[in-house]
């Protein structure tokens, strides 16, 4: 008998358990699903460019590791007249042809190499930095649609309170219970909040209107409720570094840096001409003489040499620099976006309470109008404070839940940034 209740007592909490992670929260709350993102992602134009760029890239690598030296061939005739002192005049048709290829000089190719692949590597780190930051303008675009979205849904609200307290009024003025002035002060009230509701179903519209052109195949569903914002976790230094170490505008700046160096190693090697080898072969005197010949040929290098490879040394120190100035602009981004999400959800958790206490405010003023113990503009005037309340509150909540995501987008911990979806899939 104990046996068998073991038995049940686990089986039940094995139910208890697999109900509770079926209940479990989503991770990413009022959100599109990760899916979706990532094929809204994938086909958008800016991120298909900068993947075309890789190609570009590939081909360059391809360019510089077979070098711009080719073979070529010279062709050349001519006809020799002789005036011996003795005899009669001779007259001979000649030719004469060459082939001849400059040749790198050694270390010259493999810098080449290096080159390539730096172009490469930074063109697919430009690809990630502009998938980052269209994933960046996605989130910021849909929480421009949820917010819009949630001033629309407090203003319909506040219309249809003040719908029924308009019908209140006028109930009570038709019983000689209420001055005509009373009704017509709910009805402005009703007026002012109908044109408001107005202007907020039309920047809701426009907002997805905005939203779905600029991401295509972005489903636009309200939420049908507002996630409570998590309270960020960890210190601002752990969050800085996250950041940096995911930073692909930083990868870039030093993807720079690298090709710059490897670039000025370049012009440095280049400062030694590169020789030029052939072989060439001619006929002269109509075959008498048959010469066959070998030459080198090796510029002396001057002034523009230098100068290109000083150019090159220079632009690498710029490059340097620009990579510092990156990280500090990169890394105060990073301080501000952390201590603005801490104050979001802080901010939030106040205006809800205020909101809380002028709702309840504004319930116990209804309730003394019921009663005859206070002033429709009372009631009217805590009605407006509760509605402002309530909507700060929304948008403030919004505000805490886009920080957030932000910071986790930052740190690529919110969609998957780094593989790219075909866009057919």
């Amino acid at each position: 008998m104990n046996k068998i209740l073991a038995l049940l007592l686990a089986g039940l909490a094995g139910l208890a358990g697999s109900a509770g992670s079926a209940g479990a929260a989503e991770p990413a709350p009022n959100l599109p699903p990760a899916e979706i993102v990532a094929r809204v992602l994938a086909a958008h134009p800016t991120v298909q460019a900068a993947g075309s760029q890789i190609q570009v890239e590939e081909a360059n690598r391809q360019r510089l590791e077979a070098g711009p030296y080719e073979w070529s061939i010279r062709l050349g005739g001519q006809q020799r007249k002789a005036y011996p002192s003795t005899g009669p005049n001779e007259r001979f048709n000649e030719w004469n042809a060459a082939i001849e290829r400059p040749l790198r000089l050694p270390g010259k190719s493999s810098l080449d190499g290096e080159l390539g692949a730096a172009g490469v590597a930074l063109a697919e780190t430009a690809r990630g930095d502009a998938r980052h930051e269209t994933s960046r303008n996605l989130l910021k675009s849909w929480f421009v649609w949820l917010k819009e979205n949630a001033s629309a849904t407090q203003w319909s609200e506040q219309v249809a309170l003040l719908e029924k307290q308009s019908k209140a009024v006028q109930r009570r003025q038709q019983l000689g219970d209420a001055a005509r002035l009373e009704a017509i002060q709910s009805e402005a009230a009703l007026a002012q909040a109908a044109a408001q509701q107005a202007q907020a179903q039309a920047r809701q519209r426009t907002a997805g209107e905005d939203l779905s052109r600029r991401f295509p195949g972005l489903p636009l569903v309200a939420p049908r409720s507002i996630a409570e914002p998590v309270p960020i976790a960890g210190d601002a230094n752990e969050w800085i570094n996250a950041i940096l170490e995911h930073n692909h505008e930083l990868g870039v700046a030093r993807g720079e840096v690298q090709r710059a160096q490897i670039l000025a190693g370049r012009s440095g090697r280049d400062r030694v001409p590169d020789p030029t080898f052939g072989l060439h072969v001619a006929r002269e005197r109509g075959g008498e003489d048959q010469i066959v010949g070998a030459y080198i040929n090796i510029p002396l290098p001057g002034g523009a040499r230098r100068a290109t490879a000083n150019a090159a040394l220079a632009q690498a120190d710029v490059a340097g620099r620009q990579e510092a100035a990156t990280l500090q602009r990169i890394t105060a981004e990073a301080a501000a976006l952390y201590h603005t999400a801490s104050a979001a959800h802080a901010s939030w958790q106040s205006s809800r309470s205020a909101a809380e206490r002028l709702g309840q405010a504004a319930d116990l003023t209804a309730r003394a109008y019921q009663l005859g113990e206070g002033s429709l503009n009372d009631l009217l005037a805590a009605r407006r404070l509760a509605n402002e309340a309530q909507l700060a509150t929304r948008l403030l909540q919004l505000e805490a839940l886009e920080l957030r995501y932000r910071l986790l987008l930052d740190t690529h911990q919110l969609w998957d940034l780094d593989e790219d979806t075909p866009a057919g899939e």
